[in-house]
């Protein structure tokens, strides 16, 4: 009887450590999915008050141009990077370089360099992914004394 019960508590204690295991593998899976969820969502909403702003005949270069900053840095060279590069091409703002962290993959006719790059000085440098502003901003703040700008709210801004 002994080992009948043994057996049995020996089965329940292993079947609770495998629940237990599959729901934090669950959780972090879950936590995951729901943090590029946000990120997406942050993308799409920055994304849809650009148009907004382009619908309102309003352009990024008045910006920076009332507020003095004529050399700028762009932080993140993916997708709103590359179209913060192309909506500036052209105007009085000469963008000098480009920061991402993935430097030596991306193809830009422009100068990319990754945060642990001296970083020449510019008039400002603007963070394009928003979801992670606050962490970016902390560290570029260690290595440049200029502005460090949002996308985001020069969007909401302009």
């Amino acid at each position: 009887m002994k080992k009948l019960t043994l057996s049995i508590l020996s089965t329940l204690v292993g079947a609770a450590a495998a629940a237990a295991t599959i729901k934090k593998v669950t959780d972090k899976k879950t936590d995951v999915q729901r943090k590029m969820s946000e990120k997406h969502l942050a993308l799409f909403m920055l994304m849809n008050q650009w148009v907004a702003v382009k619908q309102e005949g309003k352009n990024l270069a008045d910006y920076f141009v009332k507020r003095g900053y004529k050399i700028i840095a762009i932080y993140g060279m993916s997708y709103v990077g590359e179209r913060l590069l192309e909506e500036l091409r052209g105007s009085d703002i000469q963008i000098k370089y480009g920061i991402d962290q993935r430097a030596g993959a991306i193809y830009s006719d422009i100068e990319v360099v990754t945060m642990e790059d001296e970083l020449t000085s510019v008039d400002a440098i603007v963070v394009t992914p928003v979801f992670f502003y606050d962490e970016i901003e902390e560290k570029l703040s260690k290595k440049t004394d200029c502005p460090i700008l949002s996308i985001e709210d020069i969007l909401y801004e302009v």
